[in-house]
């Protein structure tokens, strides 16, 4: 079934883990799928990749002026691109303050999170403003409900993501254009991989289903997200996370 025929989807971060499966998933429904990475590799058949700096507006806005250029529209924007720099915000040992968050770590997290999807958007917009159409999709995360120790830059960006979202909707719901969010809980991509296994199994049991989710398993809600099924769907934050609460 054809979900996507003859829609234009960019899939920002596309090269590796949930964008990649993302853009296969797209493309495999008959969108044009353009993945814009740093290092945008090959994520699949298909799929036309461009590097592209999130945070550089002036890439960016190139970066929408090529891909109307050659399709002429952009229908799906997916904010998925993102970065880990993980510290809490002051260690201390005996009333000595032994570790924190640097600064330079806050301002990298921030730049890529928060203001590439700011970026992204508004370079789009546009183009989907003048159509009327169009679905506006965002990478949140459980932890930007709940919180999560040692992660106040990374949630700092994904509640932010979250309150765009809304702003967002409220904006450009009236112009044809719907903007949703997706909040992944614990998924099961290299970097997670990578991990101990005593880590991976307190993941496991910190879920209610058992199981770590699959960077399928969040593609499939961009998919219904950016589907007609989804018409009347605006403005949410879809948990795909197996029913954990993080941080209780």
């Amino acid at each position: 079934m054809n979900r996507l025929e003859g829609r234009v989807a960019i899939v920002t971060g596309g090269a590796n883990g949930i964008g990649a499966e993302t853009a296969r998933l797209f493309a495999s429904e008959g969108a044009r799928v353009i993945v814009w990475d740093r290092a945008p590799g090959s994520p699949g058949d298909g799929i036309t990749t461009r590097a592209t700096d999130v945070t550089d507006g002036g890439d960016v806005q190139t970066a929408v002026d090529e891909a109307v250029a050659s399709y002429g529209r952009i229908d799906i924007l997916v904010n998925n691109a993102g970065i880990l720099r993980d510290a809490q915000l002051v260690k201390m040992k005996d009333g000595v303050v032994v570790g924190k968050l640097a600064e330079a770590d806050f301002d990298a997290v921030i730049a890529v999170n928060l203001k590439g999807v700011f970026t992204c958007t508004q370079a789009v917009a546009p183009v989907m403003i003048r159509n009327g159409y169009g679905r506006i999709l965002s990478a949140a995360s459980v932890v930007g409900l709940y919180g999560n120790f040692g992660q106040t830059n990374y949630v700092a960006t994904k509640a932010g993501v979250i309150g765009m979202t809304r702003v967002w909707a409220r904006e450009l719901g009236p112009k044809g254009i719907t903007a949703n969010a997706v909040a992944p809980g614990f998924i099961e991509t290299d970097m997670v991989r990578a991990m101990p296994e005593a880590v991976l199994a307190g993941m496991r049991e910190r879920t209610p289903v058992r199981r770590l989710g699959q960077a399928r398993d969040v593609a499939q809600a961009y998919l219904y997200l950016a589907s007609e099924e989804a018409s009347f769907v605006n403005g949410a934050v879809l948990s795909v996370d197996g029913g954990i609460v993080v941080g209780t």
